[in-house]
C-alpha cells in the first residue's frame, strides 16, 4: 500500500481533545523524578507504536532521536526543531534533532548524540543521557529509537541550515499535559490516517507539534503518568 502524504496538517479535522485525562504533576517532571521512572520500568507497552508496517514499498531502517531535556531555572524545557522545506523527508516538520543509524555508531544512544550535534551544534558533553523510549515506526519506514536526555544550559546552538531551520523550547508540562492532546482524523487516497497534534504559541511564531514527534511524547506522558 502507498503511503498517503498528508501535506496541511492544520487543516485537517480535530475529533477529540483529551482534557478528560490527568496532566503530569510537577513533581513528576524533575530531572530526578524523570531518571528514577526511566530506570524503573522496563518492557511496557506504550500507547504509540506507529503506522510504518502499514506502508510498503521501502525497506525499515534504523534511526534514533535525541528527546532534550533542558535544565531551566523555570522547569525543564523540550528543545526541537524545525526542518528545512527542503528536506526529502519530514520538510518544515516539527522533530527531535536525530537521524539514520551509520555503520560506525555503537547503537541508537551514539546515533542521537552524534546527529544531535550535528543539526544543531549541541555537544554531546551537556547531555546526560537517561533512558530509552520504545522504537516508534514511521511511514517513511524508519524504526525510531527516542533516548531521552537530560541537557545542561550554557551551550550556544549552530543550527546546520541545510536540514533545520530554526530549533526552540518548549515547557515540559505544556507537553505532559493532555488538555493540549488533540487527535485528527483524515481521508487520504481512500484510506484513513490519524495522528495526534499538540499545537504551541511561541513567542515569535506558532508551532504545530504533531505525527509521529507528538506520538513519540504522548508515550513519554504515559510513562511519566504512570498511566
Amino acid at each position: 500500500m502507498t503511503r498517503p502524504l498528508i501535506t496541511q496538517p492544520q487543516s485537517v479535522p480535530v475529533i477529540s481533545v483529551d482534557r478528560h485525562l490527568p496532566a503530569v504533576p510537577p513533581s513528576a517532571l524533575t530531572p530526578d523524578a524523570i531518571r528514577a521512572r526511566l530506570g524503573a520500568v522496563s518492557g511496557w507497552t506504550p500507547e504509540f507504536t506507529g503506522d510504518g508496517g502499514r506502508f510498503a514499498g521501502r525497506s525499515p531502517a534504523g534511526a534514533a532521536v535525541l528527546v532534550p531535556l533542558v535544565q531551566r531555572e523555570g522547569g525543564l524545557t523540550l528543545l526541537l526543531t524545525r526542518r528545512t522545506d527542503q528536506l526529502r523527508n519530514h520538510a518544515g516538520q516539527i522533530s527531535f534533532p536525530g537521524g539514520r543509524v551509520e555503520p560506525e555508531d555503537d547503537g541508537p544512544v551514539a546515533t542521537a548524540l552524534r546527529e544531535t550535534e550535528e543539526e544543531i551544534g549541541l555537544p554531546r558533553s551537556h547531555v546526560e543521557v537517561l533512558g530509552q523510549l520504545p522504537v516508534y515506526s514511521t511511514v517513511t519506514a524508519f524504526q525510531v529509537t527516542p533516548v531521552v536526555g537530560l541537557v545542561t544550559p550554557g551551550f550556544a546552538l549552530v543550527p546546520d541550515g541545510a536540514e533545520v531551520s530554526e530549533a526552540f523550547e518548549v515547557p515540559l508540562v505544556f507537553l505532559m499535559d493532555p488538555a493540549h492532546h488533540r487527535h485528527h482524523r483524515v481521508e487520504v487516497d481512500g484510506v484513513e490516517r490519524r495522528f495526534l497534534s499538540m499545537p504551541w504559541t511561541g513567542p515569535e511564531r506558532d508551532y504545530f507539534i504533531w505525527g509521529a514527534t507528538a506520538a513519540m511524547l504522548r508515550n513519554l506522558y504515559r510513562l511519566l503518568s504512570g498511566a
